[in-house]
């Protein structure tokens, strides 16, 4: 009986190569060519491909049409000529006007079944959600992941920001008028820019995103839990410059470095990357820290 070939890890190297290939503009062919040479050959690279890719379907917590919410696309606020979409959940019983409510921003990938699965999950934890979609003004989330990579180029800073503000601001009007915002890489980036720029914030969580200029941060006013992960070394390079100057301005926060996990190590579509025992960890400190903040 013939044995089946060992595979090769999927190490440093390729976990980097791919978190390259997700947030620079390298294409598919190259990033390809690159794993081929890492991986040792194009049939490992293919068996390795897998576990870089996000599974939607096989890592989804709760289903879409779970009875326990109420669960829809809405629109939420224009922006010019464009309408803001986004994905509203709460939970289906209970009075929503006492719950707080919860921005959740996505990653570059625009708002995808991972995304509604992690609204869906925040709702049963008690809150009024609303996931926006950032690419609304570009014509929305398209379903090719490299396409909505690329949109992303193209997203100017200034709408992004209004995106978030108009979310804010419907919010405010949904629950009890309570909100927090919590994202994921460039989502948790955006959470850092709306506590810039909105003062009526309750409390932003950030899941390895890019930090805030320095000089912007005595403007933040929300208390601030942040989830950095120990080998996210393009990140982590702004983690000193950003707490430095968090210290200075007296800003609340609290900042968790998480050991020998990656970058995206929340994202259980994701199983290179994916570490289940510190996005447990984190999980339950966000909703902790959400639940006091927003109480």
């Amino acid at each position: 009986m013939s044995q089946k070939p060992t595979l090769p890890a999927v190490d440093q190297d390729i976990i980097q190569l791919y978190d390259e290939y997700t947030h620079a503009p390298l294409s598919r062919r190259d990033f390809f060519q690159r794993l081929t040479r890492l991986a040792g050959g194009t049939a490992a690279a293919y068996a390795i491909l897998p576990l870089l890719e996000n599974n939607y379907a096989q890592a989804q917590m709760v289903a879409a049409g779970d009875g326990r919410l109420q669960a829809a696309d809405t629109v939420f606020g224009r922006l010019g000529e464009a309408s803001l979409s986004g994905y509203r959940v709460q939970p289906a019983s209970g009075d929503v006007r006492q719950l707080p409510a919860l921005i959740v921003i996505h990653e570059n990938r625009g708002l995808n079944p991972h995304i509604r699965d992690v609204a869906r999950r925040l709702a049963l934890e008690g809150f009024v959600v609303l996931a926006p979609d950032y690419l609304s003004s570009l014509g929305g989330t398209p379903a090719d992941e490299d396409k909505a990579r690329d949109m992303f180029a193209k997203l100017d800073a200034a709408v992004s920001r209004e995106v978030s503000l108009a979310a804010l601001a419907y919010l405010q009007g949904q629950g009890n008028g309570k909100v927090g915002a919590v994202g994921f890489c460039w989502g948790g980036g955006q959470v850092g820019q709306l506590a810039v720029h909105a003062p009526a914030l309750g409390a932003g969580v950030v899941y390895y995103g890019a930090q805030p200029a320095a000089a912007d941060v005595p403007r933040i006013k929300a208390p601030l839990l942040l989830h950095y992960a120990a080998l996210d070394e393009r990140i982590n390079a702004g983690i000193p410059a950003f707490e430095a100057a968090l210290k200075a301005a007296g800003n609340r926060y609290t900042l968790q470095l998480y050991p020998g996990v990656n970058h995206a190590f929340n994202n259980d579509t994701n199983a290179a990357r994916y570490d289940k025992a510190a996005a447990e960890l984190a999980w339950g400190r966000s909703v902790a820290f959400l639940r006091q903040q927003l109480a």
